[in-house]
């Protein structure tokens, strides 16, 4: 089944038969593309076009023709993006919701994370009711890497600001069996964003902010690759990273002191 074109056709308000009218086709054949069939070329461009969503989010391997070579890809690599704005809110939800195993985030800030998805806390809440592992690593904001990183893009203490505004989204989850938010202190060459075996990596480029640079899609491979070295890349930041409590008087403190 492809639960991914289900969902965005629900959350678009397109029937399946309104699917086959735009992309001229018989409604059984959308049923069959529901059903997990993928469809030709000019099929999933439209479909794609009139939902508004990206083709490899809908289809992240794409049948090749007959006779017709493959794009070379990286071991793992789905599709990329030109810049993390290019992705389709509908992905991020979607592999959220998907997610059975783990959720694991590493961010200096993540404010769009929150403010593109005002009910993230308690989304991720729901996914550790059910058995998710949630792990979400912030930027220490008194930290020495926040400070750099804000001088780097031109912001300076604005970055540490971004922190602590984003994190007042996550501190119901505190309180939450399944859930853990730590603060680092690392120089991060990528923010990272995992849900079970997809990986979206965003790298970081010197003097410019995340969300500006390009974003890769990855997926876990049968042999050790890319998705490998970036999920033990979280590993090592997280074992290293500091838990952050919220005392009952509502300040924040940003790790224990060692």
């Amino acid at each position: 089944m492809n639960e991914r074109l289900r969902s965005v056709l629900a959350q678009r308000g397109v029937s399946p038969e309104g699917l086959a009218t735009v992309c001229e086709v018989d409604p059984k054949t959308v049923t069959r593309w529901l059903g997990g069939r993928v469809p030709h070329a000019r099929h999933r461009w439209n479909v794609a076009h009139h939902l508004r969503v990206d083709e490899t989010f809908l289809w992240p391997e794409p049948r090749a023709r007959a006779g017709q070579a493959t794009e070379p890809r990286g071991p793992g690599l789905v599709s990329t993006y030109p810049d993390r704005a290019s992705v389709p809110r509908e992905m991020w939800l979607s592999l959220l919701l998907e997610s059975v195993k783990q959720i694991d985030v590493l961010v200096f800030s993540g404010t769009f994370f929150a403010q593109s998805n005002p009910r993230i806390a308690t989304m991720l809440a729901q996914r550790a009711a059910d058995g998710v592992q949630i792990r979400l690593c912030f930027g220490d904001p008194r930290g020495q890497a926040v400070m750099v990183r804000g001088r780097e893009e031109g912001i300076g203490d604005a970055l540490a600001a971004k922190v602590r505004a984003s994190l007042t989204y996550y501190r119901p989850l505190l309180a939450t069996p399944g859930c853990e938010i730590r603060l680092h202190d690392t120089t991060l060459y990528n923010s990272l964003f995992r849900y079970d075996t997809d990986l979206l990596v965003n790298p970081h480029i010197w003097g410019q902010p995340a969300s500006a640079n390009p974003l890769l899609h990855l997926q876990k491979a049968p042999e050790p690759g890319w998705f490998d070295s970036y999920a033990q890349s979280f590993d090592a930041v997280w074992n290293g990273a500091r838990p952050w409590t919220d005392n009952a008087e509502g300040a924040q403190s940003y790790g224990r002191e060692d």
